[in-house]
């Protein structure tokens, strides 16, 4: 059966969110302790993209299953898991691109920030799934987590969209948002001195 990737983030409401999210099915990573680990001689680029020996890997339903058996380890490694092996990947960047962001409000007329992923995961920013900056005032990197240690960069329109939304609610010297009742501020950590 092909894959059909679920409707544009724009047209589905906090509930439809809710269940295209646990419509994903996702194997149990965190319950595997593969005994071999190798090179998987693949490469996620920074641009989100993925290589296989140099060469990219072209077909959106690959690379979705790749990725749901991606995690991250303490030290920052990437590891592709399955429950005979792990095979280790190089990340340019981050695992994942966040390339769509949208604001719903819950029952309780809380914000809830909603986003889609290369692979066309949706996630909402929340305590599992915390967004975090990086980088300096002039230069900020936004991130998400996504799952198992991983993350996702936002890539520049959805950071666009992330801050159109901070500046609404929040006022420029102290930009922040709210989703799922936490606060997440966006400006990027002070330089050490």
């Amino acid at each position: 059966m092909p894959y059909e990737p679920p409707p544009e983030l724009a047209t589905l409401n906090l509930g439809q969110l809710a269940e295209a999210i646990a419509a994903r099915r996702l194997p149990p990573l965190d319950q595997w302790a593969p005994a071999a680990s190798g090179d998987s001689e693949m490469r996620i680029a920074a641009d989100g993209r993925w290589f296989h020996q140099g060469g990219l890997i072209s077909r959106p339903a690959m690379v979705r299953a790749f990725a749901s058996l991606l995690i991250r380890d303490a030290d920052g490694q990437h590891w592709l898991m399955t429950p005979t092996q792990r095979l280790a990947i190089a990340v340019d960047d981050a695992g994942f691109i966040a390339t769509d962001m949208q604001v719903r409000h819950d029952d309780n007329g809380r914000a809830v920030l909603a986003f889609r992923l290369n692979t066309d995961d949706i996630l909402l920013a929340d305590a599992d799934h915390p967004l975090r900056v990086a980088g300096t005032a002039d230069l900020p990197a936004f991130y998400l987590g996504v799952r198992h240690g991983t993350e996702a960069r936002l890539n520049r329109s959805t950071y666009g969209q992330l801050i159109d939304h901070a500046l609404t609610v929040s006022e420029p010297e102290a930009l922040a948002v709210e989703s799922a009742g936490l606060r997440f501020a966006l400006t990027p950590p002070e330089p050490a001195a």
